[in-house]
């Protein structure tokens, strides 16, 4: 499994006065969409999150989000090597994800760009 690049994970309080700071930063436009209650900014290898406190409590466990070419190789990778996977493979508004606990404890999300099925 190659690890294609990795995704910063931030939690912000106010999404829209946050995204121009990082469209800025990273010379990227935002991509935004709604997941389970969370309004979501992709801009370039950041993922701004803003919601719940709730919603948030969990998405901050997640340590960062590592790009793949295959999710379902990931998770035979991963289970192999001694991660256990927390969720997925599940759909996702640009691919697949899956969560997992590493060994050490540490949980992160895998994601791909291929559609289900």
């Amino acid at each position: 499994m190659e690890i294609l690049g990795t995704t910063l994970r931030i939690c912000v309080d106010d999404l829209e006065a946050a995204v121009p700071f990082y469209e800025r930063l990273s010379g990227a436009p935002a991509m935004r969409f709604e997941r389970g209650g969370v309004q979501v900014a992709a801009v370039g290898c950041f993922l701004l999150m803003s919601g719940p406190e709730s919603e948030l409590e969990v998405l901050r466990k997640v340590a960062a989000t590592l790009a793949v070419e295959d999710v379902d190789e990931a998770n035979r990778v991963l289970t192999a090597s001694g991660a256990r996977v927390l969720a997925g493979p599940v759909p996702t508004p640009v691919g697949r994800n899956l969560i997992a606990v590493h060994p050490d404890g540490s949980v992160y999300e895998y994601a791909d760009r291929r559609a289900p099925g």
